[in-house]
């Protein structure tokens, strides 16, 4: 049905009344958007800014370099020549404002949420179906919010753009506590309006689950881990979802949208330029798939080296080897939770899943700190990966036990960052994985992108 739901969104987007809806560039370009006034261009609407998550500069490629390249998860490899460079700077923290990756994250980001502001300042007037109308505004604060979570992590002072951009308006930075509050308010919302579940043919759109999920990730960074604990309990109780039984049966497009997904990026190959590259940018070997393999985002020694014998995430999380053309062994760290055989380069038919289930338990444990309830809910992931049960005698700071978990469950899901940041051992972490990066140069956030701060001049760039 991923296939049927992509579709729709092309077809909606290139045949509906505006195609310049479709088009925002980022905020600070001080283009002014037309509106829809039906209930079609609404839904074409917000099936652009669905599509929107799948650009090189937020799920499409950004992000990944952002939150996992960034952290001690991976690294670029030995390349750093052309497009690789910039990733080999934001590897090393060597990178500046004009690099292409954080300007991409940037414009793209704020183009889903440009889409999303004028469709919550057009739709309330606007007559239709009044549950397609809640479910629109709750798919728009919740992808809104999705970047603007995204952001701060990454950038912290952001301007906070909540309605469409006039031109004349003056953009102003906030800090990320401003944009977290906001998120948590909305986030409330979008849960209210959205649907536990949907029909096949809906399959792929925000659901209350994935709404509470982000809301329970904001709460988290924004240290608030009592509110954190009722969302996720709600998920946990009312919201339908199970850990696979296989870890190894979370990956693929025959896997996706399974009962431990909570919210996924689709993609689709076939030469309707919905296809992922994931499997191209990932792969150590042109042997390995149709198209180059351009070996980035690989893992570091030190991710190798966090998993322990007999854990089942490993072979479906990492490779450390692959057997070339002419039968030799190479060995060579890559990651292959995104591995297929796309038709062409660049055209795999694999989503990028967002949030699973298992972040919820995790999330939870993290919550309540530690307790005999906390080790429970890690012991539940852990039971699936083929390990023993941890509890508060074994080795190590429960935070230390509970992080580390975090790592191999989720790893190269992007959430490594902001988990570092969150927890505070982001330097320390970087530091002993990549000792060529000194605990000293590591900063916690990138640069504002330079084209931004030329065209706001009261902007103030980030030092640290």
């Amino acid at each position: 049905m991923k296939n049927i739901f992509i579709l729709l969104i092309a077809i909606l987007v290139l045949s509906s009344c505006s195609e310049d809806f479709t088009d925002l560039a980022p905020i600070s370009n001080r283009n002014e958007a037309d509106f829809y006034t039906t209930e079609n261009d609404f839904v074409a609407a917000i099936n652009a800014s669905y599509a929107g998550l799948q650009k090189k500069g937020v799920y499409g490629r950004g992000y990944w370099t952002m939150f996992e390249m960034r952290s001690d998860n991976t690294d670029q490899g030995p390349d750093a020549t052309g497009l690789s460079r910039q990733f080999a700077e934001i590897n090393a923290f060597t990178e500046d404002p004009l690099n292409e990756q954080i300007t991409s994250a940037w414009t793209d980001s704020y183009g889903v949420i440009a889409n999303c502001n004028v469709i919550l300042a057009r739709i309330e007037g606007v007559t239709m179906n009044e549950d397609i109308k809640k479910r629109i505004i709750g798919e728009a604060l919740f992808l809104r919010s999705l970047m603007y979570y995204h952001l701060a992590v990454a950038y912290g002072n952001i301007p906070l753009q909540l309605v469409p951009f006039v031109p004349g308006d003056q953009l102003t930075q906030v800090d990320a506590t401003s944009v977290y509050a906001q998120l948590i308010t909305d986030l409330a919302t979008a849960e209210a309006n959205l649907s536990i579940s949907y029909a096949a043919d809906n399959k792929g759109r925000a659901t209350k689950g994935a709404a509470a999920t982000l809301l329970a990730k904001v709460l988290l960074t924004n240290n608030q881990k009592s509110e954190a604990a009722v969302a996720l309990r709600k998920i946990i109780g009312n919201y339908n979802y199970e850990l696979l039984d296989n870890y190894s049966n979370l990956w693929g497009a025959s896997n996706e949208n399974n009962k431990e997904s909570i919210f996924e990026v689709e993609f689709a190959s076939g030469g309707i330029g919905q296809g992922s590259a994931f499997t191209n940018d990932f792969s150590p070997s042109a042997f390995l798939q149709t198209g180059q393999g351009f070996g980035r985002n690989r893992p570091t020694v030190e991710m190798e080296n966090s998993y322990v014998t007999g854990d089942l995430r490993f072979p479906s999380s990492m490779g450390t080897s692959y057997v070339n053309a002419t039968g030799e062994t190479v060995l060579a760290n890559y990651v292959r939770k995104y591995e297929s055989d796309p038709p062409t380069e660049n055209d795999s038919d694999i989503n990028f899943v967002v949030f699973r289930y298992s972040d919820v338990l995790l999330m939870l444990a993290e919550a309540i700190g530690e307790s005999n309830e906390a080790y429970d809910l890690i012991n539940q992931v852990r039971d699936r990966a083929g390990l023993d049960p941890i509890d508060a005698t074994m080795p190590g700071t429960f935070s230390e036990k509970l992080l580390e978990e975090r790592q191999l469950e989720l790893a190269f899901e992007n959430h490594r960052w902001a988990d570092l940041k969150r927890f505070g051992v982001a330097a320390e972490k970087v530091n002993g994985a990549e000792p060529f990066i000194s605990a000293g140069s590591v900063r916690s956030l990138f640069f504002i992108p330079q084209r931004e701060i030329d065209i706001n001049t009261n902007f103030v760039q980030n030092s640290n």
